[in-house]
């Protein structure tokens, strides 16, 4: 590996530390350049999971403050996130990529609608379905089902929680953003422990990975928090079209 490599790939991790805080995709920086340097899909795939959990950890550090008071549904909610990361990284390796991977988009482009009227949405729905602080019963079994996803490509996945749970949990949208950076990591760190043992990993490019996504997820808290709910939409919306593009 060349030293114009290793930087890129500290840059990319860098970039994709910090989206992923403020709002998820961070995969889709990192994973085309992986691919760029001659790495099979699947091997790209499983280093780029593993090198982005050491981010999701600094970025839920930096939303520590968010988290004051969310243990019990940070429980709940992370059993339903790690066993579904489980079950997600089980897929990626013994099923084909081609048929999950046509239908990503289209996921996204459901969580971007979700996301832009969700405020309106939680309002009307309000009295019902069981919409509380705990989360209704529907939550955790969507979640899992986005850990499913997580586990097995992972872009976007943060735009998915932060869609789940700003309609399923009654709380203002940085607290949310603050739980979805736990329940991400959860899924792939999960995602990375079912890799180290059953799939091949560049450990050097995971390293530079993390690397880079450990500051970048400093970063990404340090600005995430700053953004009213408005802007953080807006932000999400931005990133969810050019996730959905890079994907088309």
């Amino acid at each position: 590996m060349s030293a114009g490599e290793a930087a890129a790939l500290i840059a990319a991790g860098f970039a994709a530390g910090t989206i992923n805080v403020i709002v998820g995709s961070g995969t889709l920086i990192t994973f085309p350049v992986l691919l760029a340097f001659g790495y099979a899909p699947v091997t790209a795939n499983v280093t780029n999971t593993l090198g982005l959990v050491p981010g999701s950890v600094s970025g839920a550090v930096g939303y520590r403050r968010e988290l004051e008071g969310q243990g019990p549904r940070a429980v709940r909610l992370g059993i339903a996130s790690t066993l579904g990361g489980l079950v997600g990284a089980i897929a990626l390796l013994a099923l084909p990529a081609s048929a999950f991977k046509a239908i990503v988009p289209f996921f996204i482009a459901l969580a971007l609608v979700l996301v832009v009227i969700g405020p309106r949405l939680s309002r009307w729905i309000a009295g019902r379905a069981e919409t509380s602080h705990h989360g209704g019963r529907w939550v955790p079994a969507a979640v899992f089902c986005t850990g499913i996803y997580g586990g097995y490509f992972g872009a976007a996945q943060g735009i998915l929680l932060l869609a789940i749970m700003g309609l399923g949990l009654d709380d203002d949208l940085q607290r949310i953003n603050a739980l979805k950076n736990v329940l991400a990591g959860l899924v792939n760190l999960m995602a990375a422990v079912v890799f180290v043992f059953s799939a091949h990993i560049v450990w050097a490019a995971a390293g530079l990975l993390a690397i880079g996504s450990i500051t970048g997820g400093q970063l990404g808290a340090n600005l995430g928090r700053r953004l009213s709910p408005g802007v953080l939409r807006a932000v999400i919306v931005v990133v969810g079209v050019f996730a959905i593009a890079r994907l088309l």
